[in-house]
């Protein structure tokens, strides 16, 4: 099997989501720390614009976006699965629910100003202004974001509905872990570690009972690796997708073939320009080449991403 490289910093709870899921499932894994804002330019020599984190890296193939990452990784090794039967679409309708409506109620929380001061306490004052800048722009206006006291509202809701998840079972859908799990975990994490703010989870002992479950899963046994070598592997490697789907859905009037730009819907709002060589139910695939990297195939899931034609 090629190397599976996982573009993150240590810090960022979509990056723990994938990590958990690599220890899960004992997949050996290379890591390569990215930067946590921009500039970013080695991401953006294989991704062509995608720069949100985490990213996964097969050969010359570029996986988007946590939820298309866990598709590929249970491809990859189907044990233990993260959509367990009979509640697979549950725990695929959880998991979008955690990774957006719960995401950002914990992130308005954790980064209140008595947990920025700590997160950033360390750091130059100019850090702290360069990562609100440069979060601002990934969301161009886009987004209204939830006032620390509303968020407390809304977080303190969804905890105590997650509580009552696991009165009767050790996970939120049963005995295992399911995506479900791994995506309403890492906002969570996040939370735990700032300790001006992590009080909150205290009013739930069932839940930090459950993240004790989880964080034991770990995150196996990576491999350090560098952008350049990860950069060369590219160059090395011919795109082969792990997506098993491949017939062409057209949603939009644009066929195979055309040069196409795909942007999140709401946050990360830079495009990827290439050409479109799938469109399946489940996913878009452009192809695009630089010296550096050579051909490369950059995927994104459907859901949650944008696909136009290029201006031209």
């Amino acid at each position: 099997m090629t190397d599976l490289i996982l573009h993150h910093y240590p810090t960022s709870p979509f990056s723990e989501k994938i990590r958990l899921i690599l220890g899960a499932k004992k997949l050996p894994w290379k890591s390569v720390f990215i930067p946590p804002i921009m500039p970013k330019p080695n991401v953006l020599e294989l991704t062509g614009g995608y720069r949100k984190t985490p990213f996964l890296q097969i050969g010359a193939d570029m996986y988007c976006d946590s939820a298309l990452i866990a598709d590929v990784l249970e491809h990859l090794q189907p044990e233990a699965t993260l959509y367990p039967e009979p509640e697979k679409g549950m725990s695929r309708i959880l998991a979008q629910w955690a990774d957006t409506t719960l995401f950002w109620a914990a992130m308005a929380w954790n980064l209140q100003p008595k947990g920025a001061a700590e997160v950033f306490g360390n750091a130059p004052p100019e850090a702290a202004k360069a990562f609100g800048e440069d979060r601002g722009k990934m969301t161009a206006g886009h987004m209204t974001r939830l006032r620390p006291a509303d968020a407390a509202s809304a977080y303190k809701s969804y905890l105590r509905r997650l509580s009552d998840m696991l009165d009767d079972k050790p996970f939120l859908l049963g005995e295992v872990p399911s995506i479900a799990d791994f995506s309403a975990y890492h906002p969570l994490w996040y939370t735990r570690r700032i300790e001006a703010v992590k009080g909150i989870l205290d009013l739930t002992p069932a839940v930090t009972d459950w993240m004790d479950r989880m964080a034991a899963i770990g995150h196996g046994a990576p491999d350090k690796f560098s952008a350049d070598e990860a950069i060369a592997a590219a160059k090395a490697a011919a795109p082969a997708s792990l997506l098993t789907d491949s017939t062409f859905q057209d949603d939009h009037g644009i066929p195979l073939g055309s040069t196409v730009t795909i942007r999140a819907e709401s946050f990360g709002l830079e495009e990827t320009t290439g050409t479109l060589v799938a469109a399946t139910r489940t996913h878009y695939t452009l192809a695009r080449s630089s010296e550096r990297a050579g051909t490369v195939h950059v995927h994104f899931p459907r859901i949650g991403y944008v696909l136009k034609k290029a201006e031209t």
